[in-house]
């Protein structure tokens, strides 16, 4: 029985089990509701959570527990003779699912099932070619007779799982009917429930967040064993060669990542700002009607369309037109190619979270500094602005965060060269884009050149994390100043 019908049965059930919990509940008073402590509804709701909570929580457990068990003892079973030459048991493992799942294929499409399960590796095979499921030409018996034994433990554990998460379905369902009374706090428990299910809700974020530091932390460590941490934070020459002899400084990638960033900030927040402070004080309705998704629509597009069109026009219009008249440069990659492209990438961010919080001000705001005396432009920057201020901090956060993170835009238009230099015009890189190639390819994970990619992910959120702290003393200064 497939997961998916399993979970569909325990959930019937627990809606068999809310209906006749309602009964229940009035055969008990003789049908006068007003003697339950709680509405009938709610008992169906405690009999209902009772059904599904327990079984699916077995089920969660089982589905997690079962492929470690089952791969530690097929693991166990294989010789170390099997193992291919320069090979690990992962790779094995990885042909023993992969044959697995072929004998399943055999079995689905009704083609000698019972020949594969007991045939030679010979047979075996011709009958996977038969449905063309590809084994390759090496497997050896010990690796196809532990796929065998891996297909039927899978089956097995599958069978005693709808075995006893049926079962613990119905227990639950008999015993939590036979607890229905008249002066049950079904309400209780349920808002209870509730309560439970929206703290481990808001719990999701931090455990996530944990668990995201943690491997950060970890590898980062296991890098920083095998590369000296002086030469990672103040040398200025990156450099990986996957042969030895590599230097990974980290001050040239955070440089173009704060100089690509400056630029779009420098483009994001003014003109968003202004945007946003039109719409909201000087804009009519129908004006912003239209205006404001039509800027929103700049935050749907891929970046990949902004890095084409960095890469395609805003780069040969900057070299032809400023660079090379300039003696700047001759490469279309250039910090400010990334950076304006991803500027008008993150003005909707400004723009429509400063205009939402602009709104926030009370209008009793507004009309206290007109009764003084001040024009709209006046109130917008003395009075408006100010009082907004913690807002439009946290949409400009926002917006560096982003622009922090981004990485496409990066790699087309401001190119892979990781080099300190002030020039605008000449082609940089940034810490995100040197983690995505160092990850990729064939890379191995003891190697230092794979590993910085860990300790550059590290040290570009314990940035962000200042960055955020002294972001919230500046919000809460300003916020006491209205309190």
């Amino acid at each position: 029985m497939s997961v998916s019908v399993l979970i569909t049965i325990v959930l019937g059930l627990a809606a068999i089990g809310y209906v006749l919990a309602r009964r229940r509940a009035l055969a008990v008073v003789d049908g006068d509701s007003r003697k339950l402590h709680s509405r009938t509804g709610y008992y169906g709701q405690f009999v209902f959570l009772m059904t599904a909570v327990p079984a699916l929580l077995v089920m969660l457990v089982w589905l997690f527990v079962q492929p470690v068990l089952i791969e530690s003892r097929i693991g166990g079973m294989i010789p170390e003779s099997a193992f291919p030459e320069g090979g690990e048991l992962t790779l094995v493992m990885s042909d023993v699912r992969r044959i697995s799942n072929g004998l399943d294929a055999i079995e689905a499409t009704g083609q000698g099932a019972a020949a594969a399960l007991d045939a030679t590796a010979t047979d075996v095979r011709a009958e996977m070619a038969a449905v063309g499921v590809a084994l390759g030409s090496d497997v050896s018996p010990e690796v196809l007779s532990a796929a065998q034994s891996y297909r039927k433990m899978q089956h097995t554990g599958a069978f005693w799982l709808s075995i006893v998460a049926l079962a613990t379905a119905l227990a639950f369902l008999v015993g939590s009917l036979s607890r229905i009374r008249a002066d049950q706090r079904a309400r209780n428990i349920s808002e209870n429930f509730v309560l439970a299910l929206l703290i481990g809700a808001s719990l999701v974020a931090i455990a996530t967040t944990l668990g995201i530091v943690l491997s950060l932390v970890f590898e980062t460590y296991h890098f920083f064993q095998l590369y000296p941490w002086q030469d990672f934070f103040f040398s200025l020459t990156w450099n990986p060669q996957f042969r030895g002899g590599s230097d990974l400084g980290f001050i040239p990638l955070i440089w173009g990542t704060l100089y690509v960033s400056f630029v779009a900030l420098i483009v994001a927040v003014p003109v968003g700002l202004m945007i946003a402070i039109y719409l909201a004080e000087y804009a009519g309705p129908k004006l912003r009607s239209v205006a404001k998704p039509a800027i929103e629509v700049l935050a749907g597009i891929p970046t990949i369309v902004y890095g084409l069109f960095a890469l395609i026009t805003v780069g040969p219009f900057l070299r032809d037109w400023i660079a090379q008249p300039m003696g700047l440069g001759d490469s279309s990659s250039s910090v400010l190619t990334a950076g304006l492209v991803m500027g008008i990438m993150l003005i909707p961010f400004v723009s429509s979270l400063s205009d939402d919080i602009i709104n926030a001000v009370p209008q009793s705001m507004r009309d206290g500094s007109y009764g003084l005396g001040a024009t709209q432009s006046e109130t917008i920057k003395q009075v408006v602005l100010p009082a907004a201020l913690p807002g439009v901090v946290g949409a400009i956060l926002l917006a560096a965060s982003r622009a922090i993170g981004e990485t496409m835009i990066v790699v087309m238009g401001a190119g892979a060269a990781a080099k300190l230099s002030l020039n605008p015009l000449e082609a940089m890189t940034t810490v995100t884009v040197k983690i995505v190639s160092q990850l990729t390819g064939d890379t191995e994970f003891a190697s230092p050149e794979t590993l910085v990619a860990f300790a550059l992910g590290l040290t570009l959120f314990t940035f962000t994390l200042a960055l955020n702290v002294l972001a919230l003393f500046i919000v809460r200064k300003y916020r006491e100043q209205y309190e």
